[in-house]
């Protein structure tokens, strides 16, 4: 039973970075990446906005 407590950690390591990289890569593209790209893109017209008034 000793080898079933030696294996289990990295299983399940294993089966959490499995779930993280296919959760990273479904939020990849589609609406979520509009989403993203318009926000960026607010962030950095602010900031240069921000960034000619003060000069």
């Amino acid at each position: 039973m000793d080898y079933v407590a030696a294996l289990v950690p990295p299983v399940v390591m294993a089966v959490a970075f499995t779930a993280l990289v296919v959760t990273i890569v479904k939020s990849q593209g589609g609406a979520n990446k509009a989403k993203e790209d318009a926000l960026v893109d607010a962030a950095l017209a602010r900031a240069e906005a921000a960034k000619q008034t003060g000069a």
